[in-house]
């Protein structure tokens, strides 16, 4: 088939490399503008536009897909299908009606589940059993478009974000590959979404991070996973940020023999040390303090004093 391909984070990488090796032909990917990225304003590309020109694919990058220019230029690939994953822009009925067999989408999700901008950490922070990838004929709506292909993928009990990322983007790539073999022979049915189903995630910002120990232990295990590696949550200690990366649930620690408050330091260990919650207490595994490398907790304790009744998120 004749392919046009629409992607631009890391997630997309796996599926462009799929379409190449199983012999498609990718006339143009289009990817976002290249960006400054860092404190140096270095201007960055895409992880997509760097697969594509080391396969010598030619890249287009419009800064807004609507643009009537952009739409003729694509019209002239003639490509029999567009494949889209996470490219970043709404795209316009001109370009979802323009291909034979139309725009198809990786979505990373079970949908009608988790529509949206951030269904994999969305799926951890859950606590859901099962997430996984779903293929979808694209139309004018927020991932409203019919299922073609679905796959499921069960979480394993310490499933962070970004071992999901990585699993479902290796599914996805695999998924794709296979609803296209499958369309082009007229093997697949859509079957359109039940919108009484559905749910909406939106984007995550850094903020999202911020921990509020009133909330369950249980559900902050949950957060300091999904938002692992990205934006990864966060409290204080001290005054100074204090991101979690990792941490378990576990018993009530009696100080005294009474409860301490939630987000209160209630046993320091040896290897690690206790916070209670609003129900429940997290044991702190790995951290890393404003200024510092990432570290396990022993060696944390061993160059700063910690003690029990510090409150932390002050």
């Amino acid at each position: 088939m004749n392919v046009v391909f629409m992607g631009t984070p890391d997630f997309s990488v796996g599926t462009l490399e799929a379409i190449i090796q199983a012999g498609h032909t990718v006339s143009a990917v289009v990817t976002q503008p290249d960006k400054p990225k860092g404190r140096g304003g270095a201007v960055s590309m895409s992880p997509v536009k760097e697969v594509a020109l080391k396969h010598d694919l030619t890249v287009l990058q419009p800064v807004r897909a609507r643009d009537e220019a952009f739409i003729e230029e694509l019209r002239g690939y003639q490509p029999d299908v567009i494949v889209v994953v996470a490219f970043g822009q709404i795209l316009p009925k001109e370009i979802i009606d323009m291909p034979k067999y139309g725009c198809i989408n990786v979505h990373a999700s079970l949908l009608p589940k988790y529509r949206g901008a951030a269904p994999i950490q969305q799926a951890v922070i859950d606590g859901c059993e099962y997430s996984g990838v779903t293929t979808m004929q694209m139309n004018e709506g927020l991932d409203t478009g019919d299922i073609l292909l679905v796959k499921k993928v069960k979480l394993e009990p310490k499933e962070t974000g970004g071992s999901l990322f990585d699993r479902l983007s290796s599914v996805g790539a695999e998924l794709l590959v296979e609803t296209l073999t499958k369309v082009e022979a007229g093997e697949v049915t859509p079957v359109p979404q039940n919108d009484a189903e559905s749910s909406y995630v939106k984007m995550i910002s850094k903020s999202f991070g911020k921990i509020d120990f009133q909330k369950s232990a249980v559900e902050i295990e949950r957060l300091i996973r999904g938002l692992n590696p990205w934006p990864s949550a966060f409290t204080s200690l001290n005054g100074k940020m204090l991101k979690i990366w990792d941490a378990d649930v576990c018993d009530d620690i009696l100080c005294d023999g009474r409860r301490q408050e939630a987000g209160y330091i209630s046993q320091v260990n040896k290897h690690d040390f206790i916070v209670q919650c609003g129900q429940g207490s997290l044991c702190i595994h790995e951290l890393q303090l404003e200024g510092k490398k990432r570290m396990l907790s022993d060696a944390f304790l061993r160059g700063t004093a910690v003690e029990v009744g510090t409150q932390l998120g002050q």
